[in-house]
């Protein structure tokens, strides 16, 4: 079943030098459970696209669903169903990771106990019980993604957005921070939508990958498919790939959008 739906979504900015179109009409279908890498290159539309989906950015045609709110008429719904990691993370350096997680249930609505309560949950599940009471600004970057996901998980969205979740971590943090998408997959049936510039992290996390370039969906498919298509092998590099796709590198014998 599709948790993520959309068509046709777009979006054009106006500018003094005349309209930009970012997204010029961007298909996508991710079924619950599901992690999708979404690629493209610098200018592709992907911050775009995910700011849309996230009812950041209201789009200027074209329709989609999350976890079946529409995003134009229930973005609340859509808010509700959904949690959002930004690049930059959002935590206050000067409280505590305690402090932090029971604010954050308390601007879900939940009760001082009920806050206090997910904040241990958040804590134990993710690695951070022994941090609860150190300041953020004291945490290490992995540390500190990790307690961004965390408040993303608060109210136990279906799906989670992850944008660049691993810019600036060491390799120990990112490979730790892998294995936590993969917990949140297989233990929660958490649906993850996760945007990156690095392709290895891509090839081994995405159950599926959409490529995006000049704001439309130009392929998609398993890392595998993908590979064979337009790498010419199973045992291709996801970078060669890619680049073939994005007309970056040597044109692929058949550049028809695959799905599988």
């Amino acid at each position: 079943m599709a948790i993520i739906s959309a068509a046709r979504l777009a979006r054009t900015f106006q500018t003094k030098h005349g309209p930009v179109q970012a997204v010029r009409g961007i298909d996508l279908t991710i079924e619950a459970g599901e992690i999708l890498g979404f690629l493209g290159p610098n200018g592709a539309g992907k911050t775009t696209t995910l700011r849309m989906l996230t009812t950041l950015l209201k789009p200027t045609g074209g329709a989609a669903t999350i976890a079946g709110h529409d995003l134009a008429t229930d973005p609340a719904g859509v808010r509700r169903a959904s949690g959002y990691v930004a690049q930059s993370g959002g935590v206050d350096p000067h409280v505590t990771v305690r402090e932090e997680l029971v604010t954050q249930g308390r601007l879900y609505r939940l009760t001082k106990s009920q806050a206090i309560e997910r904040a241990l949950e958040l804590a134990d599940d993710l690695g951070l019980a022994e941090l609860l009471d150190r300041k953020t600004a004291a945490l290490s970057g992995g540390q500190r993604r990790r307690l961004d996901i965390a408040m993303a998980l608060t109210h136990r969205p279906r799906v989670l957005f992850l944008d660049e979740p691993t810019t600036g971590l060491d390799p120990g943090s990112r490979a730790d921070l892998w294995d936590l998408v993969r917990r949140l997959r297989d233990e929660h049936g958490t649906t993850v939508f996760l945007t990156t510039h690095y392709l290895d992290e891509a090839d081994a996390l995405s159950d599926r990958l959409v490529i995006v370039d000049a704001g439309v969906v130009v392929a998609e498919g398993t890392p595998s498919a993908l590979k064979l298509r337009y790498g010419g092998s199973i045992d291709a590099t996801l970078q060669d790939t890619f680049l073939a796709v994005t007309g970056r590198g040597p044109a692929p014998a058949d550049t028809t959008p695959v799905a599988v």
